[in-house]
């Protein structure tokens, strides 16, 4: 098993910047997120998990520029970082080896 262990709303943050790519920024995020999977997320919740997950190095982030209808404001995009990538193998390749474990009949019942 991994050294790297994230709960499930970070790796659905994580893998929802990636599908976002050059556009994950935070409302863009929550959008995908809900429109995706029907879960309802919070600004607060997400931007707690986005700076803890750029503080791991999972992620990182860069200021888009200020533009008049944000009155000045700019966004802070995010992106996947290629330790970012290498942990989302791993959970991927955890929960893989994990499912490919189970007996058929639990699967199929």
């Amino acid at each position: 098993m991994g050294k790297h262990h994230f709960g499930e709303f970070e790796e659905i943050v994580m893998l929802t910047v990636a599908v976002l790519y050059d556009e994950a920024y935070g409302i863009a995020i929550i959008e995908e997120m809900e429109s995706r999977l029907g879960r309802k997320v919070s600004i607060g919740a997400l931007q707690t998990v986005l700076r803890r997950l750029e503080k791991k190095g999972y992620l990182s982030s860069r200021f888009g520029e200020a533009t008049k209808v944000r009155e000045g404001k700019r966004k802070r995009f995010f992106s996947v970082t290629s330790y970012g990538k290498k942990v989302l193998a791993e959970a991927k390749d955890q929960r893989l080896f994990l499912w490919k474990a189970m007996p058929e009949f639990v699967i199929n019942n």
